[in-house]
């Protein structure tokens, strides 16, 4: 089996183990809020602390000296996305939520690399196309008792 395809599938898997974790964090907590600093805390502090161990002090500099203010972007998706899947788990359930998410992911990631492409592309992924539609409908069978 390809590394990348394993990666992915661990990956994916380990996206499922996560939410359900968060849902629990967040069930003793307040507010899905908790759950999300403790997430996104432990992410900064071992990323920075990798960061450190490769590069040293000068890798700071580096991350200071780059910042621009739409860098912030990748960050407020990537906690909306976090957001989402733990209110989903807990409001809709795994499967619900992970078949919306996905089948919308795919639909926007094939409209993105067509774009890029051109109309070319169109004709050439007609099969990715249809499999997309086979997957939207697949979402759909799956969250149509949630909705």
């Amino acid at each position: 089996m390809n590394i990348m395809l394993l990666l992915l599938v661990a990956a994916g898997v380990s996206l499922v183990a996560q939410n359900l974790l968060m849902v629990r964090i967040s069930e003793s907590a307040s507010t899905i809020l908790i759950a999300l600093v403790i997430n996104s805390s432990v992410g900064l502090l071992l990323l920075m602390a990798l960061l450190f161990a490769k590069n040293g002090a000068s890798a700071l500099a580096e991350v200071t000296g780059n910042f621009r203010i739409w860098m912030l972007l990748p960050g407020l998706l990537g906690s909306f996305f976090v957001f989402s899947g733990i209110f989903g788990y807990q409001k809709l359930g795994a499967a619900t939520t992970i078949s919306v998410l996905v089948a919308s992911q795919l639909v926007a990631g094939l409209a993105v690399d067509i774009y890029k492409a051109g109309p070319v592309a169109l004709r050439e992924n007609l099969p990715a196309l249809l499999g997309a539609v086979l997957l939207v409908v697949g979402a759909f069978l799956v969250a149509r008792r949630s909705f």
